[in-house]
């Protein structure tokens, strides 16, 4: 659940990367079942304070982490959404990647770059999006 908004303006827009189906729901009829039902009511908190985990923890790579673990968290995330078969497709182009990071595009490639040269990762030979992940472990040092 996204653009779950508190008040009658919304502040953030979303762009899907992949094909996706969304469905609007007004946050009245939200509140209406959510009232009527201990467990849509306790699914709402949930889905809220995982929405504010992901904030906070967004916050923190931009704030904190320079462009190397910027790049690595953002790896690790993809390796647990998208990895099939010990491949990464990644849905992002470098510069969505890189405005996603607040981070250069040049920035972003060099980072790749570095991460290939020192066996973390490798590209396929077919699609510089297709990442094959060497090193979990290294990418989680960085990350932490």
């Amino acid at each position: 659940m996204f653009g779950l908004e508190y008040g009658p303006n919304y502040r953030f827009t979303a762009a899907a990367i992949v094909d996706t189906a969304v469905r609007v729901v007004r946050r009245h009829s939200l509140e209406y079942v959510a009232a009527a039902d201990v467990q849509v009511a306790r699914d709402l908190l949930n889905m809220t304070a995982k929405t504010l985990k992901s904030a906070e923890d967004h916050l923190l790579l931009l704030g904190r982490k320079l462009a190397l673990e910027r790049v690595a968290t953002f790896l690790l995330e993809m390796d647990k959404r998208l990895a099939r078969t010990g491949m990464i497709a990644l849905p992002m182009s470098r510069a969505d990647i890189a405005d996603y990071l607040g981070l250069t595009l040049e920035t972003v490639s060099r980072a790749l770059s570095h991460l290939r040269d020192q066996g973390v990762l490798e590209f396929s030979e077919t699609s510089q999006r297709e990442i094959v992940l060497r090193s979990r472990e290294r990418l989680q040092k960085l990350d932490s």
